[in-house]
């Protein structure tokens, strides 16, 4: 069981609202702040490698970070769904038409981070919800890590 589990049972059993322990836009920050130092102190391949072992620093029930080439928009690393790996998806809208991985490269490219909102398939539920994703240029790379919005 991992912590989130834990944690959602434990407030079931203590009658407080699931919700509390879900993800929060500070948790998304700081887990790509936490990679972009990673990256800084280790470089970006031990990075990818840690993402594609499902590090769970990196990859915490339906929080986790991925990253992709700012300058192709290949994924270079997702933990959840690995099938996506080597690609460049750019162009796929998600469940409503928006072409989100676009506008992720070019708030990428034009301020360096921020956060970019798109349906995706929560990876706790299964099923495509709402997201909002904080996104972290280091370097040639964008670091992403979003939270799924109730």
């Amino acid at each position: 069981m991992n912590i989130h589990t834990a944690a959602a049972v434990l407030a079931a059993i203590l009658g407080v609202p699931a919700h509390a322990s879900e993800p929060t836009e500070k948790d998304a920050i700081a887990m790509a702040e936490k990679g972009a130092a990673f990256i800084k102190a280790n470089g970006q391949e031990a990075f990818i490698k840690k993402i594609a072992a499902k590090d769970p620093d990196y990859l915490q029930g339906s929080l986790y970070v991925d990253i992709r080439d700012i300058r192709t928009g290949i994924v270079l690393a997702h933990p959840v769904n690995p099938s996506i790996v080597g690609k460049d998806l750019t162009d796929i809208p998600d469940a409503s038409g928006k072409k989100y991985r676009r506008e992720i490269i070019e708030l990428a490219a034009k301020k360096g981070h921020g956060w970019v909102d798109y349906q995706y398939k929560n990876p706790t539920t299964g099923k495509i919800e709402p997201k909002t994703t904080y996104i972290l240029r280091v370097g040639d790379v964008v670091l992403e890590a979003g939270i799924y919005k109730k």
